[in-house]
This record gives structure tokens, sequence and C-alpha cells, in this order.
């Protein structure tokens, strides 16, 4: 026989069926840390990608420099003039330039469902603002009238939180507002957010400035020069960056701890799964020394028996993996909400399943399959052939 003759693929498959429980027991375990690190990378991915989809490419956000967020940031009235001045905005069709100034406050509202308190973003955006934002629109009630005391809310705080249902009312900056209409952003931040007239949102929080100002590019290749003739102004103390970068990295901070935490406890988790296998292996090893002698005696290398065995395993593995993504991948259909530790208000956002994340979990599954049978596999390879037959 060849000696590097391989053992048949269904001989190897058929052992795995024979022995039902213990191969649905082990991938079973593998299927649940599968399942862990699907879930800990899908919950970092919906979370950058709520972000990132949150902003426009040409769209730019101006802050005072080093705020970091717009609630910490500054923007006098007469920087915020200066700002309109520079080349490069984009004019609407009235002829006046595309820029949105406004004010960003945090509020404390209680949820619907539990009562307990948490931030909420609300903006202050003037006509200029709705136009640049086109993944925000009303799927109820209208628009908020300028100069009124009327907001809209995303349609994750009006789902959330008392009193900001269409046609409720919320009290904040020590007036009454009336919510007249729901956004769907799709999945952005600003579903998280209540949006109200600029003007009368200084008024009401007695704001001297705004906190940021967003304007559209005339040419979106003209960021470096418009960023550059606004960092360079000595009347101005402010940056610029695009929109969609800006809000990608207020999400850096949550997206990574979630990933090194979630990590983490998946390779602790897998060395259970990985002994599991292992057990499992050693045990298959046990049971089937005749067959292993027989295989020998047929002419099978040790390397043949040896691949057989490391094949099982990392089967096993792949089971397992394919079974926690089948079940991390129903956890799309769900959102949730939490405090992004950044801006520190709610964010509403949902599990992303990409390919590379299953890419990721079928090969990390396949390592637990591999690492926890290559031990019983070199066993198995080491079995003399008489020794294995006298077994018998």
């Amino acid at each position: 026989m060849n000696p590097l003759a391989a053992v048949p693929l269904p001989y190897v498959l058929r052992n795995l069926a024979t022995r039902r429980l213990t191969t649905a027991l082990t991938a079973g375990g593998m299927a649940l840390v599968a399942f862990v690190f699907a879930t800990v990378l899908m919950l970092t991915q919906g979370i950058r990608d709520t972000m990132v989809q949150t902003g426009q490419p040409d769209n730019v956000v101006v802050i005072r420099k080093g705020s970091g967020t717009e609630v910490q940031s500054s923007i006098e009235r007469s920087q915020a003039a200066v700002i309109e001045s520079i080349p490069g905005i984009a004019v609407g069709e009235d002829g006046t330039p595309m820029v949105s100034r406004e004010p960003v406050v945090l509020i404390t509202l209680p949820k619907r469902d539990s009562r307990n308190l948490a931030n909420v973003v609300v903006r202050g955006v003037e006509p200029a603002g709705v136009v640049l934002r086109p993944q925000a629109r009303l799927i109820q009630g209208r628009m908020f009238r300028p100069g009124t005391s009327e907001i809209v809310a995303g349609a994750a705080i009006a789902r959330g939180f008392d009193g900001a249902g269409l046609g409720e009312t919320v009290r904040f900056g020590q007036r009454d507002w009336t919510v007249v209409g729901v956004l769907d952003a799709g999945r952005t931040g600003f579903n998280s957010e209540i949006w109200g007239d600029s003007d009368q949102l200084l008024q009401a929080f007695r704001r001297p400035a705004y906190s940021a100002m967003l304007f559209r590019l005339g040419d979106p290749g003209a960021f470096d020069r418009v960023r550059s003739a606004i960092e360079a102004d000595p009347r101005l103390q402010n940056e610029a960056q695009r929109e969609n970068a800006f809000y990608a990295a207020q999400s850096e901070l949550m997206a990574n701890f979630i990933g090194i935490l979630g990590t983490a406890l998946s390779i602790i988790f897998s060395i259970g799964a990985i002994v599991g296998a292992m057990i499992t292996m050693y045990a298959s090893v046990a049971n089937r020394t005749t067959e292993i002698g027989t295989l020998r005696a047929l002419g099978f290398p040790r390397r043949s028996i040896m691949m057989a065995f490391l094949f099982e395993s990392l089967s096993l593995g792949l089971l397992g993996g394919l079974a926690g993504l089948a079940g991390a991948s129903l956890l799309q259909n769900f959102s949730i909400s939490t405090m992004n530790w950044q801006t520190f208000s709610e964010l509403a956002f949902s599990f992303r399943l990409d390919a590379a994340i299953v890419a990721k979990t079928l090969g990390f599954a396949l390592v637990m399959g591999l690492i926890g049978g290559v031990l019983p596999a070199a066993r198995a390879a080491r079995l003399a052939i008489v020794d294995a037959l006298r077994a018998a």
C-alpha cells in the first residue's frame, strides 16, 4: 500500500455519526463558546456601524479643540460667524451656506419599562441641519416648527422613554416640550436623540454659545483645505473632522472595551470546550484500539492515523462553530440600548453579523478542535500494531 495513503473520509465521518451522543455533547460545548465569541464580535461591530453610519463623508463637524465630544464643546457666536464665512462650504438652493449651528445638551429621562433614569442627547438644529442628515426621516407626525417648544424624537427614544412618544410632553430646560414627530434614522446614533429648534434650546438652557457646527463641503475633496483654514485662523480655537470619522471615534472606547473583555471571556470558556474535546477524542482512541491496529496492519501509516483523528476533532469544532453562528445570527433581530461611555448618553444599536465575523468564528472553532484533538491523535498514531491487536 502507498505509505502516504489516507484513511478514507467516509470512515472518519461514520465514526462521528456512530458516537452521536458524545459528538453532540462535545460539539454543543464548542457551540456555546462560538456563540459567545460571535456575539461579542457582533456587538462590537454593531456599535461601530451605528456610529460610522451616523455621519456623512461630505459633512464636516466643528468643535472646540480638545473637547472630544459635542457635549463638552463650546463655539461662541462670533466664532460661528467666522466659520460660516470660510470658502468651501456648500450653498443651498436659497443661496445661504449649508450650515447648522447646534447646541447639544444631556438631559435625564425615565425609561418606560424600568423607570430608571438615563441620559439622552437633546440637539438643537437649524433648517440646514435637517437637510444635512438625509438618513433621518419622519415616520410619524411632522417636523418641529422653528421658534416653538416643539421637538421630534428618535425612534429608540420614543419607544424607550416616558413622555418621548408622539403627542406626549417632556419637561426639561424649565419648560414643557411637545413631541410632534418621530424620526427613523436607520442604524445610526440619531435614533437615540431628541431634536428641537437651535435658538429655542439655547434660551431654555441659558447658553450663550453653541456646542458644535455642521456643514457640507462644496467639494468633498476640499476637506484638508477647509480644515487647515479653520485650525489656522487665530480667531478660532476649533478643529474640524469629517462627520463619519467624528462619530466613529465616539464608539472606540466602548467597542474596544467590549471586544477585549469578550475575547478574554471567550478564551477562558474555550479552555473547557477544548478539554471536553480532548476527553472525547481520548475516549475514541481507547475504544477503537483494535481498529487502529487493523488499519496499521493494512498498511496505513502513522501519519494517516493521526490525520484521521485530527479531522474528527476539526469536524467537531466546525459543527460547534456552525451551530454557534446559527444561534448568534438570530440576535440580529433584536436591538439593545446602553450608555455610550464616551458621550455618557443613551445609544441604541443592533447586533451586526458580516462575512468577517463568520470567518473569525469558524476559525476560532477550528482552532479549538485542533488543540483538543492533537494530543489524542498523536497517541493514536504512536500505538504499535502488535499492542493494538493484542488489546482485542
